[in-house]
């Protein structure tokens, strides 16, 4: 039994997103996240070539190019409101807003700033045009049941678990 990253092996690890110009941490996991390897495409293709034979303990940083992952910032994502115009449940800073544009089509917002007379909301990924590196720590390393095989994961996954990875 293998004890490296490998394909249809279970892995957990924690991760964090770091803005290279400014250190900040800009994403985080609370729990660990697990996933089967060279199953599940919840990872970007690059990070995963990256985690491949790698060792628990192993801490791995990945800078990303962002524009790859989320395509070029667009601003005509960006819109201002009187806010008057928005309901307070909404006046939130990181609130997420879903819209519909005229096909029907749902579209995130993310309350970026708001002050007492106007809101701001933004459609592109919070992540669309930074310099980042991902950092990841590999916690664990098993054999996948074929049920996690099956799944891509773990069989009692948190389903929010896809949501914090698509803005990441």
């Amino acid at each position: 039994m293998s004890d490296t990253i490998q394909n249809e092996k279970f892995v957990e690890l924690n991760y964090k997103v770091i803005d290279n110009k400014t250190s900040d941490v800009l994403v985080t996991v609370d729990y660990p996240l697990g996933y089967v390897h060279g199953v599940n495409d919840i990872l970007n293709e690059q990070v995963t070539k990256e985690l491949d034979g790698k060792k628990a303990g192993d801490i791995v940083e990945i800078p990303i190019d962002t524009t790859l992952l989320y395509g070029e910032r667009d601003e005509s994502l960006v819109f201002t409101d009187q806010i008057e115009n928005v309901p307070e449940e909404y006046r939130e800073i990181g609130m997420t807003i879903t819209m519909e544009n005229e096909k029907g089509e749902p579209r995130s917002f993310i309350v970026t700033r708001f002050d007492d007379k106007t809101l701001t909301v933004d459609g592109n990924n919070p992540l669309c045009g930074r310099d980042v590196t991902f950092v990841l720590e590999v916690l664990s390393i098993r054999e996948a049941t074929d049920e996690e095989i099956d799944l891509g994961g773990a069989v009692d996954a948190d389903p929010e678990l896809n949501e914090i990875l698509d803005r990441a």
